[in-house]
């Protein structure tokens, strides 16, 4: 049986991560510090399901704590890694920028050295299309420059894979790096857009929006994100690779609100903001490379995708 580590596995991306490898029989351990980002009780929702399964072990903890991060590890014997525990968000990064270097930089840095000191054989680490900054090239490519971010939280995705270059080059570590693009489906936090949106517009409430509508995102369902996961974990062909995860079409913010108009059958108020800060105007993954290395193929049109995530929303909502 595999022996696969997860970090922040209670989280969206995560538990749906550990569903699929549970699934497998993997025997998989979590660690989440079910941080007050959010309402942690929705975390511990997410894998109460898994809790009484023999082959699941869940223990709480800060990633930045290198001494505990180096007793888990020799004690558990990881075959691999897969790295998704962050302080997560643009635009809360600006206000808590300390706290976004505590977790992203220095708990990617103690996870690197316990895994290289135990022998973990492959570690992959849950980047993000942030890094790209204003990039004025579309769709964005992995090798494109990423020297400029605009938000703290892209800062330290992009310090988090060079720390993992380093870790490859100097110890032979195979690592992935995957950029995710707008990530979205059931369970998704409900800070983010379409979980935000989704509420609002359902309460009757005015959604805010940001400029004029005009922005561009790269919107991935999280079905597709997890088989790009799971084929990166058997990534074998070299020892360090930076691969987008993306659905590689992007949809404007104001038909993404007609999207979630058409699935909720209501109108939505619409709120206007300023611009704010950290924002990009586009995301657009350029996905060759996922798909000659991982065999990754998105499928899920943004149509489909909100649709299955309103059924969820609202089957969600009516358990409470």
């Amino acid at each position: 049986m595999k022996n696969i580590l997860v970090t922040g596995g209670a989280g969206f991306i995560g538990s749906h991560l550990v569903d699929r490898l549970i699934d497998d029989e993997t025997r998989v351990t979590v660690i989440d510090n079910f941080n007050d980002f959010y309402d942690a009780t929705i975390k511990r929702a997410n894998i109460a399901h898994h809790l009484d399964r023999k082959n699941f072990r869940l223990i709480e903890a800060d990633i930045s704590d290198a001494p505990t991060m180096s007793d888990i590890f020799a004690r558990y014997g990881f075959e691999a890694v897969v790295h998704l525990a962050a302080r997560a968000g643009v635009r809360p990064s600006l206000e808590r920028p300390l706290e976004y270097e505590k977790t992203n930089v220095a708990g990617t840095y103690s996870l690197l050295e316990a895994a290289q000191t135990n022998k973990v054989a492959r570690f992959i680490f849950g980047s993000s299309s942030s890094v790209y900054g204003v990039n004025s090239k579309v769709p964005f490519s992995e090798e494109d420059p990423v020297a400029h971010p605009i938000s703290p939280y892209a800062a330290t995705k992009i310090a988090g894979e060079a720390a993992c270059h380093a870790y490859s080059h100097l110890y032979g570590m195979r690592i992935v790096c995957l950029r995710f693009f707008t990530v979205y489906g059931a369970r998704q936090r409900p800070d983010l857009a379409i979980h935000k949106f989704a509420r609002l517009i359902e309460e009757g409430c005015a959604i805010p929006v940001y400029g004029d509508g005009s922005t561009r995102r790269d919107y991935t369902y999280i079905d597709d994100i997890i088989n790009g996961v799971t084929a990166a974990m058997s990534y074998e062909e070299s020892r360090f690779e930076i691969i987008n995860l993306g659905e590689s079409q992007t949809v404007e913010l104001r038909r993404l609100i007609e999207v979630l108009e058409e699935a909720l059958g209501k109108r939505a108020v619409i709120d206007r903001q300023p611009e704010q800060p950290g924002d990009v105007p586009v995301t657009f993954a350029d996905v060759t490379k996922a798909r000659r290395l991982l065999g990754y193929d998105p499928k899920t049109k943004i149509e489909e995708g909100v649709g299955k995530f309103v059924e969820w929303f609202r089957r969600s909502r009516a358990g409470c």
